[in-house]
């Protein structure tokens, strides 16, 4: 499985982005799929998953409601539309493959793009 993520980018505090994350492969139909991010001198943390049908998902505390998670199984593409930015949510973020069910922990995770940066200025 390959995983492409892009559309971060410089955005003002308050603004709004949506990542999208294209990924090849026969599993990614199959498989639930989540959102990480990393600030620099930070240890990677969760953001948000999202299972196999697109009907459930699962998002950080501190990212509830300003944060949503999609998935479009014919274009195999998982999107992170975020809403209300901040300057803490300046990371880079990777969406990656989950081994099992509705993981949050990063080592449940098989497969990882190479991240898209979001800057969040004040």
């Amino acid at each position: 499985v390959q995983l492409q993520a892009y559309g971060g980018g410089l955005v003002q505090a308050g603004g709004s982005l949506r990542l999208s994350c294209a990924a090849s492969g026969r599993t990614f139909g199959t498989a639930d799929m989540g959102w990480f991010r990393q600030a620099p001198g930070k240890e990677r943390e969760f953001v948000a998953v999202i299972n196999w049908r697109g009907t459930i998902t699962r998002y950080a505390d501190s990212l509830k409601g300003r944060f949503t998670i999609s998935r479009d199984n014919a274009k195999n593409t998982v999107a992170l539309q975020m809403n209300s930015l901040k300057p803490e949510d300046t990371a880079v973020y990777y969406c990656a493959v989950a081994r099992g069910a509705m993981p949050t922990m990063r080592t449940e995770y098989d497969y990882w793009g190479q991240g898209t940066q979001v800057t969040v200025s004040s």
